[in-house]
């Protein structure tokens, strides 16, 4: 019976699966590059991400939340990802001051698209909340709709930005 129980036990150890901890969230500092573009993520307004890939120690961080999107729907991305983190721009400071350490995990935020404001790189922006009335009040000012992560279209982060429509940078 003894030898029964240590083989079951065995079996159910072998089945476990193992479940990665998400990392928390870095806070932003003045090192971190835009992996696009290589650009000093703080010196530009509006929204940032991060994103945390198995077997990197630190985030690749994205100036906008526009090019975070664009990189989840690449094809050619192959990296396994532990964790996604946007900026929280209902408790930003404002738009030129996004926050350091207000990250939320983008998987419960609520995104605004179609707003027609400017990016930190100048392309159409993606707005991140994790209140759904300050999605609601943010949309009451500027347009656009509310949606989910994984619901944004692709056309929000890949489609060419129109040089000619003018966007508006929030205060």
């Amino acid at each position: 019976m003894k030898r029964l129980l240590l083989c079951a036990l065995l079996a159910l150890t072998a089945c476990r699966e193992e479940v990665a901890e998400a990392p928390d969230p870095v806070p932003l500092t003045e090192d971190a590059l835009s992996h696009f573009c290589q650009m000093n993520v703080a010196e530009h307004g509006g929204p940032k991400g991060q994103i945390h890939l198995k077997g990197l120690p630190v985030p690749i961080y994205f100036a906008q939340v526009r090019d975070l999107v664009a990189y989840l729907k690449s094809p050619e991305r192959d990296a396994e990802i532990t964790a996604i983190y946007v900026s929280d721009m209902g408790v930003a400071a404002n738009w030129a001051d996004p926050g350091a350490e207000n990250w939320i995990d983008a998987g419960a935020a609520h995104f605004v698209i179609g707003a027609g404001v400017a990016g930190g790189m100048g392309a159409p922006e993606i707005v991140p909340f994790a209140d759904e009335a300050a999605a609601t009040a943010f949309i009451a000012r500027y347009g656009g709709t509310s949606v989910r992560l994984d619901d944004i279209p692709d056309d929000a982060a890949l489609a060419p930005v129109d040089l000619d429509t003018p966007l508006e940078t929030p205060a």
